[in-house]
């Protein structure tokens, strides 16, 4: 008899234990219990395996955690046609509209301004009001991982980079990559080919092409919306690293990491002060520290030796000892632009990044 009452005991404690680990990892019961709707619009499309497919993931598991119900519309344009398809989200009911392109910026300010009570959320925008937050994540820090990767896989020296456009945000991924890149290799060199589109497969495959043709790399990497270069590499038999999801499955044979986005870092943090009434309309810029940035895991093609080089500077990231735009670092015309014991404030990281760092070229067509 004790031995049964011991037991039930037992199962009572779990059972209670149990109860207070499932609360503990509720968000917040009262604001949560509502379904909240919210309408995201994509530039491009939720299963690209890339850009809008990393903030699809990410938001469903946001929407899984918080009771939201969301609403997508995909490849909307950036014109006014965006500003109807915003307001329709609205008068459905949606009380949150993410967009994720920084081109739909002008139309956000027009429709935010008419629907005060409305929160938006616009991924690498630069404008706030009142009730619009910006944001975007440091994946540069990830690049500098990957160029770490990328340097010492080459046995050429000649690196390719795939980039949408000489903006901003671009020059600071391609810079942080080369940075990584030549601090194991001082004599790689990086060419770079514009493709002008973040999510025409053609436009982008023809600039993977080019490089692979004229510049003989035997490394290729990207910024762009779509994975177009992997396919290049995996064809013409070159290695490859990524951009915004883990694409390893796809391509067995050729490629080795991928600077990646965990959005539901961001999106489930934030969504819930918008329930709980404490959102705050910030230019919001989060690095390695929050989750929301990551370096795929290292494939099974990545030389030996390579992942300590990558872990040994990954953890100088965890521990806040390093960033990349730390000087000196000297631009491709040889002159200092950051001197020893400076660093790159993040006004200028953000907008006015137009320079390259040393072994960087431009391939002009």
């Amino acid at each position: 008899m004790k031995k049964i009452i011991c037991v039930a005991a037992t199962i009572l404690v779990l059972i209670i234990v149990g109860m207070l680990f499932m609360r503990g990892n509720e968000k917040d019961t009262e604001v949560t219990r509502k379904t909240t709707k919210v309408g995201f619009v994509y530039n491009g499309t939720i299963d690209d395996k890339g850009w809008g497919q990393s903030h699809y993931e990410g938001i469903s598991i946001s929407a899984k955690e918080l009771n939201l119900s969301v609403m997508y519309k995909e490849s909307v344009p950036f014109d006014e046609s965006c500003e109807q398809v915003m307001q329709e989200m609205i008068d459905s009911g949606c009380e949150i509209i993410i967009c994720n392109s920084f081109d739909y910026g002008p139309y956000i300010a027009h429709v935010a301004e008419n629907n005060p009570e409305t929160i938006f959320f616009h991924a690498t925008g630069v404008q706030t009001a009142d009730n619009v937050a910006t944001y975007f994540g440091r994946i540069y820090q990830m690049r500098y991982l990957s160029g770490i990767v990328a340097g010492l896989q080459t046995e050429s020296d000649s690196i390719g980079y795939v980039a949408a456009f000489p903006i901003a945000e671009v020059n600071r991924g391609i810079n942080a990559f080369a940075l990584g890149v030549r601090s194991v290799n001082p004599n790689a060199e990086i060419h770079v080919a514009w493709s002008e589109s973040w999510t025409d497969d053609t436009a982008n495959k023809e600039a993977a092409e080019l490089l692979v043709d004229a510049c003989d790399v035997d490394v290729l990497t990207m910024h762009c919306d779509t994975v177009a270069p992997l396919e290049v590499a995996d064809e013409r038999g070159i290695w490859s690293i990524g951009y915004n999801m883990d694409n390893q499955e796809d391509y067995p044979d050729s490629f080795l990491t991928a600077p990646v986005w965990n959005w539901e870092s961001f999106y489930t943090p934030q969504i819930l002060k918008c329930l709980q009434g404490k959102f705050k309309p910030d230019n919001y810029w989060e690095g390695v520290e929050t989750g929301i940035v990551e370096l795929a895991p290292l494939s099974g093609n990545v030389k030996e030796g390579i992942a300590q080089a990558v872990d040994e500077k990954r953890q100088m990231f965890d521990a806040g000892t390093f960033d990349v735009f730390y000087g000196p670092i000297t631009d491709c015309e040889g002159r200092i632009k950051i001197g020893q014991g400076e660093n790159m404030p993040d006004e200028k990281l953000l907008n006015d990044f137009d320079w390259y760092v040393e072994g960087i070229h431009i391939y002009e067509k």
